[in-house]
């Protein structure tokens, strides 16, 4: 068993950044660890960036841009910045000047640039290097605590020679991120501050806040190494939410303790080289004073009905098979499973594939999860004759894409406007417009089958994709093209006579705040989710575990959010994810 995680031992510099996929637990975190700082009699102050913080629910004190005092805890101060309404007045003072000046095509692609997570991050990272670099407010406080780090991609960007304005005007390669930087010439000093205040190791710690599940622990393991190749060597990882002893007569219990193991497997494999704690499985809510104290403590908590929403809202939800019969019913051709890494979208892919299967369905299941075990499932002789799969390589479509890109638009570059570029195609938008090309290839190709796709890209790739298009017609340039299979899948995606979007999210706070982000998202690009699935839910089991069943309560006020804003929501309860 790992050590635990405890501030007064682990923690020594005077910045710590809290950083992980979202849903993991790293505000929670976050905050606990600012509370036991105080405690100490540190003079402590959170802030947090994260476009979807519930700092103040977790807190559960209303907090503004303005630092405030946290109610109940000495020396404790907090504000919550908000990265959405800064990335919105930036938009408006980058596109604003060229209103009524250049064509609609043309801004709506800087728009579109504009719009994505990328500049949201960046947004975000302006504001903590404003707050950073004002000696009168750091040199108050002991320890100052930022919820949500930025990624590496973010950093090596902002890391850059600043001449963004004139190699955009010159940029003809299509779909971009470069967007988010234009105008920020006048802040290099500021952000190289920033930067080398985050690679001292004497004066900034990042700590990694993981599930013990495969996929946030691959995550993880991406960003140390992003952040490291930048100088950010002051690393630790917290593994959130350890089951430490199991029910042994329960099913659910045993299952569940065995998939966590295996996961922390790949975790000391991977994590070889930096201190590792860990934090334990609980079945509180973690939102107020009082339970973040206790998690910290190691004390146990009485679970209580959160909220008081009736359990018997899981009967009015639909489950796994009338979903199945709704894609029947309604002869849809392609679906789409979206949602955060972690969610179970994949396995929720290839569960559909083969009811489908089994129904005398013909089914093309395609995926970007490197699982093995699932492409093994998936050939069961029994399914050969109505399922056919393919496995697409994100590293393999990324470094195509890449190459095209370079060759297409590389050639006369200078030096510093070449690095522009490369760095530009480390963003997260090449992964999905690369991996999306290559399934719009698969659609075209499949029209006497459902096609299932796992891992769909975002409504901001998709529009950025629709601008691009625009922009090379008004510009008349061969560069920055779109694909005819892309420019096909497109419509189709936004027809809901025959393609769903499935939205996967699991019954707590920030899935169900991501995914309703990603709802939105979609919407702007004109495409209506059809579905929401909660995923891996434990108040849908019949488990004994008093840790387990805790959890399940707590989820019910985050499943009844989902339920009275989705007109069509199902509900499946938390398996081991074994499809054998």
């Amino acid at each position: 068993m790992l050590p635990s995680f405890q501030p007064k031992t682990n923690i020594q510099t005077p910045y710590l950044f809290f950083t992980g996929k979202g849903g993991v637990g790293k505000t929670s975190t976050a905050c606990a660890t600012s509370i036991a700082l105080a405690e100490e009699g540190k003079k402590v102050l959170i802030v947090s960036t994260d476009p979807a913080s519930n700092l103040q629910d977790v807190f559960e004190t209303e907090l503004t841009n303005d630092i405030s005092e946290v109610p109940g805890v000495k020396g404790l101060f907090a504000c919550n910045l908000d990265p959405e309404e800064a990335a919105r007045d930036y938009r408006e003072s980058v596109i604003g000047p060229y209103k009524g000046k250049l064509p609609d095509a043309v801004l709506a692609t800087m728009e579109e640039q504009l719009s994505g997570a990328c500049t949201v991050e960046i947004a975000a990272f302006d504001q903590f290097s404003t707050l950073l670099t004002q000696k009168e407010i750091t040199g108050q406080y002991d320890v100052i605590v930022f919820d949500t780090a930025p990624t590496g991609h973010t950093l090596r960007l902002l890391s850059l020679p600043s001449a963004w304005n004139n190699f955009l005007e010159e940029s003809t390669h299509g779909a971009s991120c470069l967007g988010p930087l234009s105008g920020l010439g006048a802040k290099k000093e500021l952000y190289e501050q920033t930067v080398n205040a985050l690679s001292d190791p004497s004066q900034t710690q990042l700590l990694l806040v993981t599930r013990p599940d495969e996929s946030p622990i691959l995550e993880a393991a991406r960003a140390s190494k992003e952040l490291r190749e930048i100088g950010l060597h002051n690393q630790q990882l917290i593994v959130n939410g350890l089951m430490e002893k199991p029910i042994i007569n329960d099913e659910v219990s045993m299952a569940f303790y065995d998939k966590q193991q295996k996961a922390m497997e790949v975790a000391v494999r991977t994590f070889n080289d930096i201190p590792m704690t860990y934090l334990p499985y609980i079945s509180y809510s973690l939102t107020g004073i009082s339970p973040l104290k206790a998690w910290f403590n190691g004390e146990r908590l009485q679970v209580e009905q959160t909220n008081h929403v009736n359990p018997d809202i899981i009967t009015e939800l639909a489950d796994f098979n009338q979903l199945v019969s709704d894609v029947i019913n309604h002869n849809l051709r392609v679906i789409f499973t979206m949602g955060k890494g972690g969610v179970g979208k994949t396995t929720l892919a290839a569960k559909l594939a083969m009811k489908l299967a089994e129904k005398d369905v013909k089914v093309h299941l395609t995926t970007t999860d490197p699982a093995a075990h699932l492409e093994y499932a998936l050939k069961d002789k029994t399914r050969r004759n109505h399922l056919t799969i393919s496995k697409v390589d994100p590293k393999a479509e990324v470094e195509s894409y890449k190459k095209h890109v370079l060759e297409q638009s590389g050639e006369g570059l200078s030096e510093e406007q070449l690095a522009y570029l490369e760095e530009d195609l480390n963003s997260p938008c090449t992964e999905e417009i690369a991996v999306f090309q290559k399934f719009a290839k698969i659609v075209g190709q499949a029209d006497e089958e459902v096609v299932i796709i796992d891992t769909a890209p975002t409504g901001h790739t998709l529009l950025l994709l629709d601008a691009a298009q625009s922009y090379q017609k008004e510009l008349l340039r061969s560069t920055g093209e779109v694909s005819k299979e892309v420019q096909n899948l497109l419509p189709r995606l936004r027809n809901a006579d025959e393609t769903a979007v499935l939205i996967v999210t699991l019954p707590e706070a920030t899935p169900v705040l991501e995914a309703e982000r990603l709802h939105a998202d979609l919407e702007r690009a004109s495409i209506t989710p059809r579905w929401w699935i909660i995923n891996q839910s434990f108040a849908n089991t019949e488990t004994t575990d008093r840790v387990l069943s805790g959890r399940g309560k707590h989820e019910l006020p985050w499943i009844q959010r989902v339920k009275s804003t989705k007109e069509k929501c199902a509900i499946l309860p938390w398996e081991k994810e074994n499809l054998l």
